[in-house]
């Protein structure tokens, strides 16, 4: 896996994160077996005790377990991924629509962009927006 941190929040925020979207993603598949927490912070560069918090945190929200001799594993409720998966879907596109209101785009000029970029249009700065 790799790790990216930036300064504007927690590190073991971002861990917890970084964990949910490759439990989404499928890197880290419903019922596997994970690192353990000493690997995973060696892996990703920070202190076994940031790695614990987030693992902890991601025990609270349901998407890891842990067994007392095997370590921790995801969850295999895979109601709760898709779930997780949706709010992670959730946030970009919250993120992405304050940006493009940031921009002064309205809703439907927008979903005009979307519909463009999802054909591979290129617009090349000559849009129908004005």
């Amino acid at each position: 896996m790799k790790w990216q941190f930036r300064n504007d929040m927690p590190i073991y925020t971002q861990i917890v994160e970084q964990i949910k979207v490759a439990i989404v993603r499928g890197e880290y598949g419903s019922g596997e077996r994970l690192p353990s927490v000493r690997d995973m912070a060696t892996e990703a560069g920070v202190n076994p005790n940031t790695m614990q918090r987030a693992m902890a945190e991601l025990e609270r929200e349901g998407l890891v377990f842990s067994q007392r001799t095997s370590g921790r594993q995801v969850t295999e409720n895979l109601e709760l991924i898709k779930e997780a998966k949706l709010s992670q879907a959730t946030k970009h596109l919250e993120s992405f629509m304050n940006a493009m209101g940031e921009l002064g785009l309205g809703q439907d000029e927008i979903i005009k962009l979307i519909m463009a970029a999802g054909k591979g249009e290129e617009n090349n700065g000559n849009t129908d927006l004005q």
